[in-house]
């Protein structure tokens, strides 16, 4: 790889604080010292102060150090949305020295089997809405310690039983599961609170979490972030976005899901390790509710992305809200759209600051200041991080030239769990990650992303690789061939359209997508099905998915 002495390499501030620590671990303990009688985590109507979160995640810990078989280093699957569960669960498994595998609780039985086996998780901590899917893959996992959770678990009486009553039995939204030997969550606490747990030493290089996204093989790889990784994010968090922040003030809207790692660092980290209070928002696709819970809050903070900032906008009951206190707005997870900063901006009187990261970076790569936002920008890299754009060569660019965004900091991921062939292919002899994405960086320090992964599809923030849709769709016996690409779609930014030839000549569009619902999260679904008598191809016989994107957007422009 060339290095031109005049191609430029963005470089963010110093990055101080972080020989203060030597694991995530050691974040938690300052912040719940510092902090103790401040609410840290809410979720409908429920708070946990952070001297509750210090004492459930001991006792949490506690109970797997004595009543599990699980080692320092062993890996626990977290299966959780958003409740005050995870918080508990995960600072308990980081305090006895396990590995967290944040798992997505909308995953199918598929994902679920490959990604604990995978990762070699031999304890889960899963809600009892999935918890039949975890019975019917268990046996395929090395998984020995269940851990079943009920949503309303950490209110207190009568609220708790009744959450879980009108959960199972009147919207019965927990499917009947047999899991003999497992642990109910309440129950692992209270023989966790009556004995000691033992601190873990754990050194800035050992793992804390494998964080799984999508491939270009259609398997999901499991990001190894190591101790050094997250903490380092956190505080490059705290240094770009801090200043726009009262520490042990803020009341924070969390309505992503916290096993996504934008959430993962952005709140059970950076948040956290600030003393200020955020509320988990279990389900905010029910708006209705998602707002009457707004509507009761002070909130100074919101963190959401594009669509979930369109859909708000869009909603009477959302504009009447009083956002007197909002004085930060953070997007991330897919690009921010002008039409829709501008429009939250009309709405609430807030600007929006974008950022931009991946899994392989913990996430944060770089953010707008607070004080200085370029729309359309994802802002300028954070405190000990460097970036390039270069060529298909590996030659690096000037200002102003498109080619791919690389990346040097250390929230760069140790590699990815046992696939040592993936990681080379992405973090190159000089430690730049290549992040797949075409970016701009401008003189002016700012750097703009132009296209992404040429194959890569955003649905709702969401990345999907059309490789895992198609490995799927191969195994539907009507189906002879197919290819999946993005379209716009108002809602989710991007949607799936596959593109199939079929076997016969009864294969219908509507009973693939049905039974596509049944193999793969929802995201992954196509929302349109087109049945073709081929597939354009290469003289070797692969796909060409750009053409089908080509004729896509002729269509788009020639409709509108």
């Amino acid at each position: 790889m060339s290095e031109h002495a005049n191609a430029p390499i963005l470089s963010g501030p110093e990055l101080t604080g972080l020989e203060e620590y030597h694991a995530v671990t050691d974040v938690f303990h300052a912040a719940v010292k510092r902090y103790a009688d401040r609410p840290a985590f809410s979720c409908m109507g429920q708070t946990l102060t952070f001297a509750d979160l210090d004492r459930l995640s001991g006792d949490f810990a506690a109970w797997l150090q004595h009543e599990t078989t699980l080692q320092p280093g062993d890996r626990i699957a977290i299966q959780l949305p958003n409740v005050l569960q995870f918080p508990v669960a995960v600072f308990g498994a980081m305090r006895a020295g396990l590995v967290v595998v944040n798992t997505n609780p909308l995953y199918t039985e598929r994902e679920m089997a490959h990604q604990f086996k995978d990762s070699g998780a031999r304890a889960i901590v899963i809600l009892a809405n999935m918890a039949d899917k975890l019975e019917k893959v268990l046996e395929r996992t090395d998984i020995q310690h269940v851990v079943v959770t009920q949503l309303g678990d950490l209110h207190g009486f009568p609220k708790r039983p009744l959450i879980n009553a009108v959960v199972k039995y009147v919207k019965k939204m927990v499917p009947p599961f047999r899991l003999p030997g497992h642990t109910p969550f309440r129950q692992a606490l209270k023989e966790g609170a009556g004995r000691q747990h033992r601190e873990v030493p754990r050194k800035l290089d050992d793992i804390a979490a494998l964080q799984y996204t999508g491939g270009t093989t259609g398997l999901a790889k499991g990001t190894m972030l190591t101790h050094r990784n997250l903490v380092a994010n956190m505080l490059q968090a705290g240094q770009a976005i801090g200043p726009g922040l009262n520490n042990g003030e803020e009341v924070v809207i969390a309505p992503l899901p916290v096993y996504h790692i934008y959430t993962f660092t952005v709140n059970c980290l950076f948040l956290m390790e600030t003393g200020n209070h955020s509320i988990l928002i279990t389900n905010p696709r029910d708006l209705p509710n998602f707002v009457k819970e707004l509507k009761s809050l002070p909130f100074t903070a919101f963190i959401g992305l594009n669509t979930l900032f369109n859909a708000l906008c869009n909603r009477e009951d959302f504009r009447a809200l009083d956002f007197s206190k909002l004085h930060l707005t953070i997007s991330g997870g897919m690009a921010l759209t002008k039409a829709a900063a501008d429009r939250w901006k009309e709405v609430t009187g807030c600007d929006i600051a974008e950022g931009y990261g991946l899994t392989e970076t913990s996430p944060v790569v770089s953010f707008n200041p607070v004080d200085a936002i370029q729309i359309g920008t994802i802002g300028k890299p954070v405190a000990g991080t460097r970036v390039k754009v270069v060529d298909a060569d590996g030659n690096d660019l000037p200002f102003g030239e498109p080619g791919e965004l690389c990346v040097q900091g250390p929230q760069v991921m140790k590699g990815y769990w046992n696939r040592d062939d993936e990681t080379v292919k992405v973090i190159d002899d000089d430690g730049w990650f290549h992040t797949g994405d075409i970016a701009v960086l401008q003189d002016d320090g700012y750097i703009r992303i132009v296209d992404r992964k040429k194959d890569m599809i955003l649905v709702s923030g969401f990345n999907v690789y059309p490789n895992e849709v198609e490995d799927v769709v191969a195994t539907h016996p009507g189906v002879l061939e197919s290819a999946a690409v993005g379209v716009a779609d108002e809602t989710s930014g991007e949607a799936i359209k596959l593109f199939v030839v079929p076997r016969g000549d009864d294969l219908d569009p509507e009973a693939l997508r049905a039974w596509c619902k049944k193999e793969m999260t929802g995201y992954k679904v196509p929302k349109y099905v087109e049945l073709r008598d081929e597939l354009p191809k290469t003289n070797v016989g692969k796909v060409l998915r750009r053409q089908l994107r080509d004729e896509e957007r002729e269509k788009s422009k020639a409709a509108s």
